[in-house]
């Protein structure tokens, strides 16, 4: 009998998987490509709240737990945590004073410079400087999951198919799927999860989120920049914009719309020509109270969740999967703000 099934292969799938692993459990790993939030994603990783200048939720503890889980995966070859500053641009002396005021305070002095940083580069506006924030930089999420689903494939123990919901057999002991045994199901499913019969009645809901690869010559700009996008650097005068946030599209695919709004807005941060040379677009997994959905199912004690982790979800997935590992094998509590359970008023028993 199989320890776990796991469905979903984004961030938090491959967050679940490699944390099981390295407890010693068997699974199996199901993923049929539908979904590529975490393909598409920029990666960045950043504790701090730029518009407001404030932690992130749980951000030192976060930074602490989910870097060096990256660097264990170097065994797949490669290095695939890029470490780079981020600049934000100051749009005025106020910004300056707040940006100092913030540097000063419990937590974020640890990741805000006290030194602004001018602008020499010409082709960047920015009159009133920036702030650099510290220990930042960019997961390759796209190039990490490739390589970890090779290693499963290797191993036989990746499906490149889709889960059917309707075949699960829940017994008193066990699980049964296709002739599969199996003791528990995590479902990592990010948006896709709205069609899943036993969580659908989560408030998951979903932000898509568009980027540009563009091409600017001559920039050079090796830094992350952050002003109303984010322009990060990919090397050869490539540069990877975005990214937009948009509620009620659920459609996949790019739009003219998010090109157009974020094209005028790079116009706004650099003063030289460029070109758009590629779009991609994702759905994030986001929540209400903007916190992860991981725990148990409030009927079938065997099923799982590990879901919701938005925008920030290079910090959040591995720091869930391994409280859910400790939740699923020790009874060790959930933290409170992640726990599903606090969702359970919504579950319906006499839902077909």
């Amino acid at each position: 009998m199989l320890d776990y099934l796991i469905v979903g292969s984004g961030l938090a799938g491959v967050a679940m998987a490699e944390t099981l692993r390295a407890r010693g459990h068997s699974m199996l790993l199901f993923d049929d490509a539908s979904r590529k939030a975490s393909l598409v994603a920029a990666g960045l990783y950043n504790p701090v709240v730029l518009k407001r200048l404030n932690l992130t939720w749980k951000g030192e503890e976060l930074m602490d737990f989910s870097l060096p889980f990256y660097e264990g995966l170097r065994r797949l070859g490669g290095h695939f945590d890029e470490k780079l500053p981020i600049l934000r641009r100051l749009a005025s002396v106020e910004e300056q004073n707040a940006w100092f005021e913030a540097a000063d305070r419990p937590g974020l002095s640890r990741f805000l410079s006290t030194r602004l940083v001018r602008n020499d580069h010409d082709g960047l506006q920015a009159p009133h400087g920036f702030g650099e924030v510290l220990e930042t930089g960019r997961l390759h999420t796209a190039r990490l999951l490739h390589a970890y689903r090779e290693e499963l494939q290797e191993k036989g123990l990746f499906r490149a198919e889709s889960f059917a919901h309707g075949a699960l057999e829940i017994h008193q002991d066990h699980l049964a799927y296709k002739g599969l045994r199996v003791r528990r199901i995590v479902f990592c499913e990010g948006f896709g999860m709205r069609g899943n019969p036993f969580f659908d009645y989560l408030p998951l809901q979903g932000s898509k989120g568009e980027l540009l690869t563009v091409r600017i010559p001559g920039l050079g700009e090796t830094r992350i920049v952050k002003s109303d996008i984010f322009l990060i650097p990919l090397g050869g005068d490539r540069y990877r914009v975005g990214a937009t946030y948009a509620r009620n599209d659920f459609d996949p695919e790019p739009t003219a719309r998010a090109r157009e709004e974020l094209t005028a807005k790079l116009r706004r941060l650099v003063s030289r020509d460029f070109e758009v040379e590629g779009q991609s677009a994702g759905i994030r997994p986001t929540v209400p109270d903007r916190r992860p959905l991981v725990g148990r199912h409030p009927e079938h004690h065997a099923l799982f969740a590990l879901n919701g982790m938005g925008s920030r979800g290079v910090l959040l997935a591995p720091y869930a999967a391994a409280h859910l590992a400790g939740f699923m094998e020790e009874g060790q509590p959930l933290p409170p703000e992640m726990d599903l359970s606090r969702y359970a008023k919504f579950y319906d028993r006499t839902a077909p």
